[in-house]
Parts: structure tokens; C-alpha cells; sequence
């Protein structure tokens, strides 16, 4: 019924063990989590900014450009978790065969991770350029 344990067998350095690798292995978990979250921000705006771009260079004037730019941008950044606070910049002067710019600004956060104090992150901005067809027309 009972196990003798040999010469030399101790079975505390069991329980020392699991008491320096389980809050080791929490710590790694959260640093995975806090890193994952990170690269999915910057992801997810990256492809919002190259979105926004691309609808803005569609455009027949700058009026438009700017309202498609922020349009895809607010669909595209709709989790706050992943982008807080986002706002979408349109740069250039909007002429054919121009490049323009979209440049997206939002902040992650650790929302979310109730063993993280939710601190959000500074702001980051990120750009696309996207080229005008040099052949179309301008509205007057």
C-alpha cells in the first residue's frame, strides 16, 4: 500500500521544482500573450492603412479619397484590444500619377489580460502609399 522510498530519494525537491517552473512557465505564457498582441496590432493596422490607401488612390478628388480612407479604416479597426483610439491621415495633394499617402495611428492595450495591469501602449503610426493612375481625369 505504501511505497518505500529508497537511500536518497527526497520527495521535496519535487514540490521545490513545481514551485520555480509553474510561476516560470505563467510568466512565458503572458510574455507569448503580450508579444502575440502586439504583432496583431501592428498586422491588423498595417492592412488597414494598405486598405485605406488603395480605396483613397480610387477616388476622383481629395473630399472623396479622405472619406473612403477613413471608411475602410473604421471597418477594418473595429476591435479596441487591438487598436484603440484609431485615426487615419490622408497625405498628398491628390494628383494623377501622384503618390499618395494613408498613414494609421492607434495604441494597443492589455485589456484583456486580467494578470497584466491595463496599461495602454504610446501610439503607433503606421503608412501605406498607393500610386494614382496617371491617366485619369480630375474633377473640376
Amino acid at each position: 500500500m505504501f511505497r518505500r522510498r529508497g537511500l536518497g530519494d527526497d520527495g521535496s525537491s519535487d514540490a521545490l521544482g513545481m514551485a520555480l517552473i509553474a510561476p516560470a512557465a505563467l510568466a512565458l505564457a503572458i510574455a507569448v500573450l503580450l508579444i502575440s498582441r502586439g504583432v496583431d496590432s501592428r498586422a491588423t493596422a498595417q492592412s488597414a492603412a494598405e486598405a485605406a490607401a488603395q480605396a483613397a488612390a480610387q477616388q476622383r478628388n481629395r473630399g472623396d479619397a479622405q472619406v473612403a480612407a477613413q471608411q475602410v479604416g473604421a471597418a477594418m479597426l473595429t476591435d479596441p484590444s487591438t487598436c484603440a483610439s484609431p485615426s487615419v491621415r490622408l497625405g498628398g495633394t491628390f494628383a494623377p500619377g501622384e503618390t499618395i499617402s494613408v498613414t494609421v495611428s492607434c495604441s494597443t492595450s492589455t485589456a484583456g489580460l486580467e494578470l497584466v495591469p491595463s496599461t495602454p501602449a504610446g501610439p503607433q503610426a503606421y503608412t501605406a502609399f498607393a500610386v494614382i493612375d496617371p491617366f485619369r481625369g480630375v474633377d473640376p
